[in-house]
């Protein structure tokens, strides 16, 4: 499939008239802005849109199930079941033994709900039903369900993924706690308020529209539930910017290319649509330093000998994702990729 044209997300939702209270950080880093600031920038709306037809969705939402299809596997094999970034400290040497990354994977869940706010005292205060959403093969619905002992839910565009997880989840006991389907992200098969824990890792940079994805998100969240969600951003613009530099665009795009992405957003940009939704407590900080090791350690397991041959049995999708590896690090070190972590409660 063509790449869709790399442009700016589209904000379709309006600015609420009673913004919440609102934080933008930067772990490890200077403090970016917070609501007050982007107030007296007057809160504008971003114009320039991704244009993406109905047809070029479809094919879209083709393109990742078929990815996930062929590389799901793969990855389970070489990775473990959880399909997302570790949680590394930026300052010591990364081991890159499979456990070390695992454990840095399991890390990563922990922080972000200890970001969150989620409690730790399981299963008293922690959440009771759960949904994931862009599940995987449910490596974070059934670490959740294990942890709190809540029921979990997930939904993923990939039939594979949906069959292996549910397998897992079965082979470890947690079929009465965690089940999986096929589903679309921008139209879930779940009623209003739900949930009390709206979980989302690394699937929002597939979303064709960022303004309906949040929306879903808000709407299957139960009042006074938390919505959790981590995601691939490019950089905030700065004040006197209007768009990202062609040489930045260029990149993004060959790497919505490789990995069936639409437009990216910013930060900046899903902030502005959580609070369009009047959701409080929001809170949303760069975790880019702590995930640094991730994409390098992915590339040196693919040139091993297992990962290589595993490599060329899967699939063309799967070759093409793994050439543009080093296509994120690039963006990363460049400041253009952001590893976003954002929260935010829905008001009882």
């Amino acid at each position: 499939m063509a790449c869709l044209s790399y442009q700016t997300c589209a904000l379709m939702s309006s600015s609420s008239s009673s913004t919440p209270t609102c934080h933008l950080r930067v772990r490890a880093n200077t403090v970016v802005a917070g609501a007050s600031s982007k107030k007296t920038r007057g809160l504008r709306r971003l114009n320039a849109v991704a244009e993406t037809s109905a047809m070029e969705v479809v094919e879209l939402k083709k393109g990742i199930a078929e990815l996930y299809d062929e590389s799901s596997g793969l990855w389970e094999d070489i990775w473990g079941d959880h399909m997302h970034h570790g949680f590394y400290d930026p300052n010591a040497d990364v081991s890159v033994s499979a456990p070390d990354h695992r454990a840095a994977q399991i890390r990563m869940i922990d922080e972000v709900l200890q970001f969150a706010g989620i409690s730790e005292e399981a299963p008293i205060r922690g959440p009771k039903n759960v949904v994931d959403v862009g599940c995987g093969i449910g490596g974070s619905s059934r670490y959740l369900a294990g942890k709190y002992g809540a029921n979990c839910k997930g939904i993923t565009l990939s039939p594979v993924q949906a069959q292996r997880a549910n397998a897992l989840a079965d082979a470890q006991g947690l079929a009465n706690k965690a089940s999986f389907q096929v589903a679309d992200a921008l139209d879930q098969p779940f009623p209003d308020g739900q949930f009390d824990l709206v979980w989302s890792m690394e699937s929002g940079e597939h979303m064709p529209d960022k303004a309906k994805f949040v929306n879903e998100l808000a709407r299957v969240a139960a009042p006074g539930a938390t919505i959790i969600l981590v995601t691939w951003c490019h950089r905030d613009l700065g004040a006197s910017e209007k768009a990202l530099k062609p040489e930045e665009k260029r990149l993004l795009d060959k790497i919505c290319n490789a990995f069936y992405l639409p437009a990216w957003c910013s930060t900046a940009d899903y902030v502005q649509l959580l609070q369009s939704l009047s959701l409080q407590d929001i809170k949303a900080e760069d975790w880019s330093p702590y995930v640094a090791p991730f994409w390098p350690a992915v590339i040196r397991s693919a040139l091993t000998w297992k990962g290589f041959t595993s490599l060329l049995r899967s699939g063309t999708k799967t070759i093409k994702g793994a050439l543009a590896m080093p296509l994120m690090i690039q963006g990363f070190k460049k400041d253009l990729i952001k590893y976003s972590v954002i929260t935010c409660r829905k008001p009882e």
